[in-house]
């Protein structure tokens, strides 16, 4: 067993994406020092610009006080690579794109460049934690840490052991998680852990009803939302997370388990194929203007 650090205080944050921002948030405003670490300046800068307006809502509804919000900022410092950006590191959460070998790649200069004592956690939804820290030198010290999105405002990190993930470590981010005001539960590492597994299958039948002219758009949504009480329809939900995503953690599925019934619908493939990935590209299930907040079928599944 690896001996680790005994308490965390220095958190780096590989990746300033969606996500990767709404982490470092989440723990600079618990008082941990951040690094923030992306190769793209750009995205560095508008990270930065999104934490700063979250942080503005939050005053405005006085879930925080200004120096609160200032402090929260202070407490990030960016950084354009992996090798400065994880120096000091107690704890590193990798949030880079939903790709396995770029997480591989990354994981391999982490292990090269982390201290001893650092641990390696993943925001991957998907991808195997053992998979992972098999290309590390410290495999009891690489973990899950899945949070959700809006990461600021979601109370879930799913927690996902590897294989080798010493029990010491699932500890530590057990406590970890509940002094970011989370509620943790442990998964271990089987496709789609437990979170994706349960929630892409749903999506894809949802997908696969509107393919087979079953229902339309809004009527499959509103039967889920006014039905089962789910707080946005399956249809609206893979817009928010990304169609590419969703067909990335399908094909995930469907290989790891060689089961039928995680097979991507075909209509998830070819929105994909077309680049209509949802919300990030303006186009997917539903229509999307930048600022407007009107739910709006795309015309490709516009009933008259």
């Amino acid at each position: 067993m690896q001996s680790l650090s005994p308490s965390i205080a220095n958190v780096s944050v590989i990746g300033a994406g969606t996500m990767g921002n709404g982490i470092a948030h989440v723990f600079a405003q618990k008082g941990f020092i951040v690094s923030l670490v992306d190769t793209q300046p750009q995205q560095l800068e508008k990270a930065l610009r999104t934490i700063a307006q979250n942080l503005e809502r939050q005053a405005a509804k006085g879930l925080i006080s200004e120096e609160g919000k200032k402090a929260t900022l202070d407490n990030i410092t960016t950084f354009k690579e992996i090798q400065e950006g994880v120096r000091k590191a107690d704890l590193v959460v990798e949030a880079a794109t939903e790709n396995t070998e770029i997480k591989l790649a990354i994981f391999k200069e982490l292990d090269k460049h982390a201290p001893a004592g650092c641990i390696l956690a993943s925001n991957t939804s998907s991808i195997s934690i053992t998979k992972i820290a098999a290309v590390t030198r410290r495999p009891g010290s690489v973990i899950g840490l899945h949070f959700m999105n809006p990461v600021p405002v979601m109370k879930l990190i799913e927690i996902i052991n590897g294989y080798a993930t010493d029990p010491g470590v699932t500890r530590q981010m057990t406590e970890l998680a509940e002094k970011l005001g989370k509620i943790p539960c442990v998964a271990n590492d089987y496709p789609g852990f437990i979170a994706n597994r349960i929630l892409m299958p749903m999506i894809n039948e949802a997908i696969y009803s509107l393919y087979e002219n079953v229902a339309g758009v809004q009527e499959i949504d509103n039967i889920m939302k006014l039905g089962m009480a789910h707080p946005m329809g399956p249809l609206q939900l893979a817009d928010f997370i990304g169609l590419d995503v969703c067909l990335s953690i399908l094909r995930v599925l469907h290989d790891g388990f060689g089961n039928p019934k995680y097979a991507p619908c075909p209509l998830l493939v070819n929105m994909v194929m077309a680049g209509h990935f949802g919300i990030k590209s303006g186009e997917g299930f539903y229509h999307y203007t930048q600022g407007s907040k009107d739910l709006v079928v795309s015309k490709r599944f516009a009933r008259s």
